[in-house]
């Protein structure tokens, strides 16, 4: 059985240790830039196909500054793992490692995939590099999805299966690799 918490109206997500965009720790206004930034991986291609199942993340679609984009609309053909994060985010600092860790680790068994959220693109890009993060991050800078979710915290994480359903959201940080890998076999079966 699938358990799935609800996408919009986390009320209790502030008690789990998130940030939100308008933290005091939050750097000058986000400013995105046009240059290159080679901290960012490319994201990965999608297939063609639009995401089935009942419940979905909304129909978005953000670029990624290393290449390609993110389509939330499309099925992505693998077991996704979607990551929210900021540079300003504290939790998502210390979350960040154990993203990479299991990214690594997981190959091409479960894509992970981070959402820069509500930051600016050189800020992202320098925590990016200086956290050794090599998997792709997409960049909505204006913070469009939280908006669209109702989300004024982070990290979020989204557990989308194969075919673009979510079937899973994580609100606030994974506190170890061993806890993701969980999350991940239970609820997109997969045991990377």
């Amino acid at each position: 059985m699938r358990r799935v918490l609800p996408v919009l109206g986390l009320v209790g997500a502030v008690l789990l240790g998130g940030c939100t965009a308008d933290d005091e720790s939050t750097a000058a206004a986000p400013s995105p830039t046009s240059a290159p930034v080679a901290a960012l991986t490319a994201c990965p291609e999608q297939p063609d196909a639009e995401a089935v199942g009942a419940e979905r993340l909304p129909a978005l679609s953000f670029d990624c500054p290393g290449g390609g984009s993110l389509d939330l609309a499309r099925a992505p053909g693998t077991p996704m793992v979607v990551n929210l994060w900021g540079s300003w985010c504290a939790p998502c600092r210390e979350e960040m490692p154990i993203l990479q860790e299991f990214a690594a680790a997981a190959g091409d068994q479960v894509r992970v995939v981070g959402l820069i959220s509500k930051d600016g693109l050189p800020q992202a890009a320098s925590f990016a590099e200086d956290a050794g993060v090599t998997f792709p991050s997409a960049f909505d800078g204006q913070g469009e999805l939280m908006a669209e979710l109702g989300l004024n915290v982070l990290p979020f994480t989204y557990f989308v299966d194969a075919d673009g359903a979510l079937v899973h959201t994580e609100a606030g940080p994974v506190s170890s690799v061993d806890e993701l890998r969980s999350l991940v076999a239970e609820h997109l079966g997969v045991q990377p």
